[in-house]
Formats: structure tokens, sequence, C-alpha cells
């Protein structure tokens, strides 16, 4: 009869191979369905890559747990140690990343100011890169993050923009820089004037066409940055929990491939 240990390696592989299944069709459909867009040619082969290694790492585990292969078993326990110290250094990194950083309340205004300055030099330097910053901003046009500011028009009243709880991205992508002092029309249509004797560059990048607003500002990078760091948080969090069940599994992983040993061992001696 099997080891205890086994059944459950077998078992766990076994759900997580079903899992993979839908992941690698998600990743090879949107592969398919993908328009021109940077963002939607972001997101499909992160899936395919996570949907096959999951398929790959559960027939493995299933195989080298039921039927006794000991080399399959040892090389699945060999990619779950990598898998864990690789998460664990991950769980470091995005608590250590994300420590710095956070909004400028301002008087009388529902919303806060995002400055680039105020978040970790790593994340600063991702957004900076002219490539990256296309990529990202290319997904933050297609998500129409602006659009309900946009569709409020000239319904909302100055006074009822500034209560607006706004999120970090929309507060620096979608409005001009409070450092501007523009005139408000409408959430996403301000009156510019005297940009030569701005301080904050953020102002000269200002543009009312609803397809550039302020997405090449450093607030709108800060704002983005302030979102990554809040899901990031999260994240590592998650992580920590994933990390100990990865921790069990690896134990009774562990004691399968002992198992296999012995009962390889028993089988070669003979009764």
């Amino acid at each position: 009869m099997f080891r205890l240990s086994n059944n459950l390696i077998g078992i766990l592989n076994f759900v997580t191979f079903l899992l993979s299944v839908p992941i690698l069709w998600a990743g090879i459909w949107l592969s398919r369905q993908s328009g021109p867009t940077e963002c939607e040619k972001f997101l499909d082969a992160p899936l395919i890559v996570l949907g096959a290694f999951l398929m790959a790492v559960s027939l493995a585990g299933l195989l080298g747990a039921c039927c006794r292969v000991s080399l399959l078993l040892w090389l699945y326990l060999l990619v779950m140690f990598l898998l864990i110290l690789l998460l664990f250094c991950f769980t470091v990194f995005a608590f250590v990343v994300t420590n710095k950083g956070a909004g400028d309340a301002i008087s009388g205004k529902g919303y806060k100011e995002y400055r680039l300055g105020h978040y970790s030099d790593w994340l600063q330097k991702r957004v900076n890169s002219t490539k990256n910053w296309r990529k990202i901003k290319s997904c933050l046009q297609d998500s129409k993050v602006c659009k309900s500011l946009i569709d409020d028009g000239s319904t909302t009243t100055v006074d009822q923009f500034y209560k607006k709880h706004l999120s970090s991205v929309q507060s620096g992508c979608c409005k001009p820089s409070n450092d501007c002092n523009f005139s408000y029309l409408s959430p996403t249509n301000w009156t510019v004037s005297g940009a030569s004797s701005y301080t904050n560059a953020d102002c000269k990048l200002w543009n009312n066409d609803p397809s550039i607003l302020c997405f090449d500002c450093q607030a709108c990078k800060a704002g983005l940055l302030d979102n990554i760091k809040h899901d990031w948080k999260k994240v590592a969090v998650i992580n920590v929990i994933f990390l100990v069940f990865l921790v069990i599994v690896y134990s009774i992983g562990c004691c399968a491939f002992r198992n296999n040993r012995e009962d390889n061992y028993l089988w070669k001696r003979g009764p």
C-alpha cells in the first residue's frame, strides 16, 4: 500500500495539474485574441509560462509519488526548494522596496498629491525607463482610468471635484498638479496660463486632450508607484502564507521521497 505522504503529494499535485489546464488555456486564448497594444501583449506570455510550469511540476510530483519514480520526485523537490527560496527572496524584496512613499494630503482636497522622489530608487528607475513607461502608459490608457472623470464633464462643479476621493493613479494622471494653480473648467479640462514660470515640470506636460492629460507627468508615475506599493504589500502578506504552505508540502514530499527509496531498496533486496 502507498504511504500516507505519497498519497498526499499525489492528491496535491493532481489538483495543481487540474488548475494548470485553465491557466494554460487562458494564456493561449489571450495570445490569439490580443490586439496591437503593449498592454494586451504583456498579459498572455506570463500565463502560458505559469500554466506550462505548473503542469510540468505537478506531473513530476504526481508520477514521482504515485508511481514511485524517485528521479522525478527528486526533480520535483529540487524545483520546490528553488521556488521556496525564490519566493522568500521576493517577499523580503517586496517589503524593502515598498517601505518608502506616501501621498501628500492637501488642505481642502479629498485627494492626495504624489511625488516620484518619495518612493524607492529601484521603483523610480523602473518607471523612468522610457521603454517601461511606454508599455505602462499604454496599459493605463487602455484601462480608461480617467474615463469616469471625463464622463462627469461640466456636471461636476469645482467644489464637488475638490471633495472627490480620487485613486492615486487618477490623482497623478488625470488632473494637473496642485502646484500649477490652473483654473478649473471640468475634471479633465483646465485653463493653462503662465506655464513657463512653473517650477513643477508637470505643469508644462499637462494637456486637456483626453488621450494625453498628465500621462507623461512625474505625478502619474508616482501615483502608479503608490498603487503598486499597496498591491505589493498585499502580495507579500499572501506570499508569507503561501511560503508556509510550500514548506509543509516540501516536507511531505521529502517523506514521500524517503518512502520511495525504502520501497525500492526492499524491492531490489527481494523476499
